[in-house]
């Protein structure tokens, strides 16, 4: 972990880096490697969440396509669901903002997303998903962050626990900021407010 010194030289707004990238690029290996496995001579369909698994769904995809044995061909595809607004915690309720550009009966599908948090989002993405008849639906998430989890949803493959802080970089945002970020680094408390 950087200390909150050198994190403040890196970024002004951040307390710590918790995962650098070497430590991002290992998970996104293990995602891959792990998806490889239960897909080895199949097409599969990464579903990408936007906008926070855009970083994901790229290198993982990235990833994923040189693995051998692993999937025959990898596709992509985007939808987008909103949760959080401009809030620093979920509203509860999620909403289809847009939806796949590919029919998924039939396929094999994974949902990539950033992060996995109350689990209400990848609880939604399950039932909608599951309705349109894929030949199998599971979920990668780079991160895992189980401690206010609400829904009981777990993701079928997980890149790293994170701590319980409100975090920033590589997709995750505040307001639309740090998405770039090329690491995952602790918000500095004072920049957001946390209403209980």
């Amino acid at each position: 972990m950087t200390t909150p010194a050198s994190a403040r030289a890196l970024h002004p707004d951040l307390e710590c880096v918790l995962f650098n990238e070497a430590e991002i690029a290992a998970a996104i290996r293990s995602l891959a490697e792990q998806i490889a496995r239960d897909h080895v001579g199949h097409d599969v369909l990464l579903l990408g969440v936007l906008k926070g698994a855009v970083h994901v769904l790229s290198d993982l995809a990235r990833e994923l396509d040189g693995l051998k044995p692993g999937p025959a061909r990898v596709y992509l595809d985007l939808m987008a669901v909103s949760s959080y607004g401009n809030a620093s915690r979920s509203s509860g309720e999620v909403r289809l903002i847009q939806d796949t550009t590919h029919a998924i009966e039939g396929r094999r599908v994974v949902i990539v997303e950033d992060i996995i948090d109350n689990g209400l989002t990848l609880s939604y993405l399950n039932a909608l998903l599951s309705a349109r008849k894929p030949l199998s639906l599971r979920s990668a998430v780079l991160l895992d962050k189980p401690y206010r989890r609400i829904a009981g949803v777990k993701a079928d493959y997980v890149g790293l626990t994170c701590p319980d802080e409100f975090i920033v970089g590589y997709g995750l945002d505040y307001q639309e900021r740090y998405r770039t970020l090329p690491y995952i680094a602790k918000l500095r408390p004072d920049i957001f407010s946390d209403p209980e």
